[in-house]
């Protein structure tokens, strides 16, 4: 008699989005709106990561320079997770509501092969040039954020750097 053992293997470097979750110490680097300045400062900032929903994390960055809470949708793309803006945010950066509701119960089932959720998502909410702001670099443990900010009618930016502890 032969036996047979099949066994099923794990991907031990898969990405999972609930390894997003967690307290990311950093900093952010202060900057004008000027794309010839370089930073003019930087200081200590924490952000605190919360799974909210499928596709859904809430967002807490606070340190001397800002303290805010938002929510944006996660998107895999390879070895990083891309995040974008949810809702009214979403419309008044570029000026249309989100179309297809792929978020909808974490379904993205009009998926092509091969193609990662931020590809379609790009494809399918975005028009060239569109920018975003930021995402997970899930082989290093590390969140970046870049705020746009505005001191009466002047831009600044506070860009986030932090490892996850």
């Amino acid at each position: 008699m032969v036996m047979f053992v099949f066994t099923a293997c794990n991907k031990s470097d898969e990405i999972s989005a609930n390894t997003i979750e967690g307290t990311y110490w950093g900093t952010l680097a202060l900057s004008s709106g000027q794309k010839s300045t370089s930073v003019q400062s930087e200081v200590s900032a924490t952000v605190v990561v919360t799974i909210k929903g499928d596709a859904l994390i809430e967002v807490h960055c606070f340190g001397s320079e800002i303290d805010t809470t938002f929510m944006l949708n996660y998107y895999e793309n390879s070895d990083s997770i891309m995040v974008c803006l949810t809702g009214s945010d979403f419309q008044n950066t570029y000026g249309h509501m989100l179309g297809q509701g792929h978020m909808m119960g974490g379904m993205m089932g009009d998926i092509t092969n091969g193609e990662t959720e931020w590809q379609h998502h790009m494809e399918d909410e975005h028009q060239q040039g569109d920018e975003h702001f930021g995402g997970f670099d899930m082989g290093n443990q590390t969140f970046g954020y870049h705020f746009k900010m505005m001191n009466g009618n002047m831009p600044y930016y506070l860009d986030f750097q932090g490892k996850k502890n």
